[in-house]
């Protein structure tokens, strides 16, 4: 079958090509194998829609015949065609009336063969129901609250978790949700649904919003990982208190700052709390703090370096991540090339030890060159496959378990050439993978 051309049995309903208006404001229209006829919004004044042309594939690659079928002519680059057939090709600009002024504008375009012919799973989905109730737009960064599991942009929310949060006669902090007004008592990102949504502005461009509006809207956004809002009726036994005897009878609280003070803090009945991905306890959000709760490669949220800077003792409470967890890149050391690197392939990971001792350096001196060279910006930080790379110095902190998943599979780090073959480092082990350049080794 040539391109452009249909089956006409179950590729039927398979789009060949499609009519993308000059106005963002309407959505494209596709031109299916066993529907020829073109049914739209015609007219900037009106939103009813008209049968108004039929466009046919022709056996030549990216082009079609045009056909008008409304009692008034249409433009096709620039002449009116009423009865007859018209050749068009991608690119062709089509106005849906006999003027430019007051009828819609669309330019034909073929979709590739191999665009329509993926395998995909379908579903049907009302665009409508992929909308933020809060802007009206197809979500950006979309976040769910629970228990009401409703959806809305990340920065749509956050700003209202900002202007809209109230407090009780006990100074709990209540927050309702801005679709059905129910208590929230959690927030987090929905990755399940922000394929959809990548997945829906993909299909229908003309629902994008412009780069000035997304870039607003991060400035909002506020929630990077699981936020817990307000107390909890039965908080689960989290961080169980090493109580001396006559404390005996204190109640388990979800986290040490909870009825205690440390670090001149406590938490109050309505301060929001974030949930270690580490070890699964709470710790208040106080993102003015000038202290790291979430890791910068990930950006999930990580206790160990907060409760450091509060003087919380991990022996004193259960759950609380070891430093080692969460700590800046220039506080890791190595004395062996670890056994993760080149996705656990040993013999690769014998030529790069070899190729380090024959220099006299260490690893830790290796890595130490490395950090140096990435702080002064002599690495291609575009090639790190981590978030917020462009902000990233040896002082960030990153969490372990974000830099292990990194470094048994895809590369995180600079690729660099030693003899005799190219390889990948990860010098950390637990750490950043990074490579070493034969000329920088023998400097």
């Amino acid at each position: 079958m040539e391109p452009g051309q249909c089956s006409g049995s179950k590729e039927d309903d398979v789009a060949w090509a499609k009519l993308v208006p000059a106005d963002s404001r309407y959505s494209e229209v596709y031109i299916r194998c066993g529907d020829a006829t073109v049914c739209s919004e015609v007219s900037s004044s009106s939103a009813e829609k008209f049968t108004w042309c039929e466009i046919t594939p022709s056996s030549e690659k990216d082009s079609a015949t045009i056909r008008n079928l409304s009692s008034n002519g249409i433009i096709v680059d620039g002449n009116i065609v009423e009865e007859e057939a018209v050749d068009i090709k991608s690119g062709t600009e089509v106005i849906s009336g006999p003027d430019k002024e007051g009828y819609l504008c669309y330019t034909f375009k073929v979709i590739p063969f191999e665009i329509r012919n993926k395998k995909n799973v379908q579903i049907v989905l009302d665009v409508e129901h992929a909308k933020c109730s809060i802007c009206l737009n197809i979500w950006h960064d979309v976040v769910t609250v629970a228990p009401c599991l409703h959806n809305f942009c990340n920065g749509c929310f956050s700003e209202w978790l900002r202007r809209s949060s109230t407090r009780s006669r006990d100074n709990v902090q209540n927050v309702v949700c801005p679709q059905c007004r129910a208590n929230v008592h959690s927030v987090g990102k929905n990755h399940f649904l922000r394929n959809i949504e990548e997945a829906i502005l993909q299909t229908h461009s003309s629902l994008k919003r412009s780069d000035e509006e997304i870039a607003l809207l991060d400035t909002y956004a506020s929630i990077k990982s699981n936020l817990v809002l307000g107390r909890q009726k039965n908080p689960s036994r989290k961080r169980p208190l090493s109580l001396s005897s006559d404390e005996s009878n204190i109640t388990d609280l979800p986290c040490p700052q909870c009825g205690t003070e440390f670090g001149g803090f406590r938490c109050s009945p309505g301060t929001a709390h974030l949930q270690c991905q580490g070890c699964g306890g709470l710790m208040p959000s106080r993102p003015n703090n000038g202290v790291p709760q979430h890791c910068l490669g990930c950006d999930r949220a990580f206790c160990a370096a907060y409760w450091c800077s509060q003087g919380v003792d991990s022996s004193e409470f259960d759950l609380i991540c070891h430093r080692d967890t969460f700590k800046p890149i220039s506080e890791r050391t190595i004395s062996r090339i670890p056994d993760l690197v080149h996705q656990n392939n040993p013999y690769e990971r014998d030529i790069t030890e070899r190729c380090i001792q024959q220099t006299g350096k260490t690893p830790q001196a290796v890595i130490s060159e490395w950090i140096t060279k990435f702080d002064n910006k002599q690495i291609d930080r575009s090639r790190l496959q981590i978030n917020h790379g462009e902000t990233i110095t040896s002082q960030t902190h990153l969490c372990y378990f974000f830099r292990q998943m990194r470094s048994t599979g895809r590369t995180v780090g600079m690729v660099t050439s030693v003899v005799p073959s190219t390889t990948m480092l990860n010098m950390l082990g637990k750490g950043t993978m990074c490579a070493v350049r034969q000329e920088a080794i023998h400097e």
